[in-house]
This record gives C-alpha cells, structure tokens and sequence, in this order.
C-alpha cells in the first residue's frame, strides 16, 4: 500500500480550519485536520512533505513523523509546521485503523474505558448563545441549562475582557478579547466583576457543575496571582493558561502559591514543551493539542510523559470535529485520562454540516461501535460552501510531481 495523492481543503465559512486528505493506491483515504492559518499549513504539507511522504507505506507512521519533524526543524518546528505535520499524523492513523479493520483506539493498545467525560467550552455559534449568557451576566443560568442537558462541567474565561487589546489610533485591531498583550494590572473593581461570573455559577447551582477559568495567557505573573487568590473560594476545576506557558518557573511559582489546580497548555508543541513544564513541576493538569502539538504520534508521548509524573491530561478541543474525534480516541486509550474538552454550540452546530457522522455528545462521547478509523468523512462541502482544494499527486512516472489548485465557489451556502 503506497500514498498518491494529499489534498488539503479549507472553507471561507470557518476561515481558520484545514482538512487533509491522504489518498493510497487500494483506495483508502485518510482524513485529519488542524486549525489556523491554513494557507501556510497546507503550503508546508505541499511544498514540504509531500516528497517525504508520496509513494511511501502510509503505515510507517513513526518513521513518517519523524522524517516531517527532521525536516522542518533544521529551521524551527513550531507553529504552521507542527500543525501540518498533526494533520498528516491523524489521516495516517486512519489509514492504519481502515486497512486493519480497526478503531484507532485499538490500534494504540485498545481501551482504558469505554467513554470519557466532557465539560462544556461556553462558546456561541448559530442558535447556540452560551458565551453570550454568561458574559452578559448569566452564567448560572447556563450552569442550569448545561445540567439539564447532563453537562456537569463547564469553562469560561471572565478576565479576557480586562486584558490589554491590540489597538492603534483608530481603535481595536483585533476583536477577540482573549488575544493581546501580556496584562500587568487589573483594579479591584474589575477583579470582582470577572469573579462575579463565577460567584453567580456557584449561587445558582452550588458545586453540582465543575468550573474552569481559561486565562488565555493574558497576564503577568503578579496579576495571575491576584486573581488565582480571588478564585479559591469558589472551589475550581482549574485555572487554565492564565499565564503564557513559556516559562515553566514562572508556572512553578504560581502553582506554589494558589490552591487550585493549574492546567498547562494547548499552545505547547511537542514533547520537547511539555518536559520542562512536567519536570519542573509547573502543571496539575496536562492539556495538548492533538492538532497543533503533533498528532496522534506525538500526543501518546505526552500523555505518557505525564503518566510518569502521575498528572492527568485533558486534551483541549476547540477546533474541530475530527479533533474532536482523534481526541476522543486518545482519551479513551490513555490511562490518565480526566476530562474532554467539548463545544456544544460547535458539535450541534457547524461540526454537523462538515462531517457525514454526527457526534453525538451528553455526559461523556457516545461509545464508539467499533468502525475502523477515525469513523469521520468530510462532507459534500464543494456543493455547500466557497472551497478550496489544494492535491498534489504522483503520477506514472514517480519523478513526475504535480500540484493541481481548484477553486469551486457556491452561491446556496448553508446558514
């Protein structure tokens, strides 16, 4: 079985998401996915890997990794690099489980259990207003919502808001409040207005839902101290990335100073990232990305880096729904799994008009029946949206290397 063709795929609808799909001379496809800049993602994979990977057994997954991470690492692995090499390790793995026939849950050494439990990342999309409740002073409303739907855990990020915007003379540049220059002060006033989401989530429902606070790596470590003092009475899961992850001491002295449990990181690349938080005992929680930091591949690594120092992982997913999905089997496999990450406005949503299987989610991932693979098709998305499909593919003559751009653009979008 050899590799023949990769396509890469991205829609103008959610301008931040790649797909690849990976083609073999038995008629095999592998799917897997990323999220980001997806232009330089898919220019890497096509510039870069394909002559690494085409005409090459698509099983040899370990060599393949390292072979891609070899490559782009004589000039720094990190960032649009790392990501297309996760893509390309999640279509692998589902190459691998399609040919043998098995889920790739099995394909890793079978299952730790046989579903995982999920909280709920508080975003909006389509009828689905969850950040929009709790930012407006609602949150517990949608605590009680989320536990009528057998959601017990949920995540919110109500200091973002107080951050230090991107701005110039014209004003914001950037909308998102989770992206901007590191914080050095936050006034009282403000302290309490972020900790007031939280307050009312604990009025509401008491301690029958699980709270995590994402920080986005918005403030210094003073600040993140402050606020860390603030949040201890309200007995939280976690408090996630409220500092940037690129200094493991300064996570040591933040961990040493707060009571509640510190969750590092998604925006660490490979295990390389996650030894010096792990040995330096910078996090109580572990939290890659399986689509940025590495893939399946790499991922297993990290989780098993964590196992040693006996710290659960959380897998983070805002992503997408094969994400979502290679998570989910990741979590499943792992003996120290804790809790999966979800986006119900997402999987209810969006991940349905992208994916032929819907994922059906209430208190953990429903228990896979056993498909092989990843069990994820892309969908019919040409006849939907504004696609763009990049292939590069090897012809009869194996020197012979093309790369084909074709751009379908559609009027009848899906709302």
């Amino acid at each position: 079985m050899n590799i023949t063709k990769i396509e890469t795929i991205w829609i103008d609808e959610q301008p931040h998401n790649m797909w690849v799909r990976i083609h073999t001379d038995d008629g095999l496809i592998g799917l897997g996915e990323t999220f980001y800049v997806p232009r330089a993602v898919s220019a890497v994979i096509h510039d870069v890997f394909a002559d690494l990977l085409l005409d090459n057994d698509p099983r040899d997954i370990e060599k393949h990794w390292n072979n891609m991470f070899s490559t782009v690492n004589f000039y720094g692995y990190a960032g649009a690099e790392s990501r297309a090499i996760s893509a390309v390790d999640v279509a692998l793995w589902d190459i691998v489980g399609q040919h043998t026939g098995e889920p790739i849950y099995n394909l890793l050494g079978g299952r730790s259990r046989d579903r995982i439990r999920v909280y709920n990342t508080c975003v909006s999309y389509g009828d689905c207003r969850d950040y929009d409740l709790w930012r407006n002073g609602r949150s517990g409303e949608l605590a009680e919502d989320l536990l009528k739907n057998g959601i017990k855990a949920m995540k919110i990020w109500p200091f973002d808001q107080f951050g230090v915007m991107i701005r110039d003379p014209k004003g914001p540049r950037y909308p998102n409040e989770g992206v901007g220059p590191t914080g050095h002060f936050i006034s009282q006033e403000d302290l309490l207005k972020g900790i007031s989401h939280v307050e009312d989530i604990r009025k509401t429902v008491g301690d029958k839902i699980e709270i995590a606070v994402e920080g986005h790596s918005r403030w210094d470590l003073t600040v993140a101290t402050k606020i860390a003092h603030a949040l201890e009475p309200y007995n939280l899961m976690w408090l996630e990335e409220i500092i940037l992850p690129d200094n493991a001491d300064a996570y040591a002295r933040l961990k040493a100073s707060t009571n509640i449990p510190l969750c590092v990181s998604e925006r660490i690349f490979a295990r390389f990232g996650f030894r010096e938080v792990v040995e330096k005992n910078a996090a109580d929680i572990i939290m890659p990305d399986l689509v940025w930091t590495g893939g399946i591949t790499e991922t297993r690594k990290i989780c098993s880096l964590a196992d040693t120092y006996y710290l659960p992982v959380t897998c983070h997913d805002c992503v997408g729904p094969v994400a979502l999905w290679a998570a989910t089997h990741m979590m499943l496999h792992i003996p120290n799994a804790m809790i999966m990450e979800t986006v119900r406005a997402f999987y209810n949503g969006w991940y349905k008009e992208v994916v032929t299987e819907e994922i059906p989610i209430s208190e953990g991932p429903y228990k896979f029946n056993g498909l092989p693979g990843l069990i994820l098709e892309i969908s019919d998305v040409q006849n939907h949206y504004n696609y763009k499909l990049k292939s590069f593919e090897k012809f009869k003559n194996p020197a012979s290397v093309e790369l084909k751009v074709s751009h379908f653009i559609k009027s009848d979008k899906i709302a």
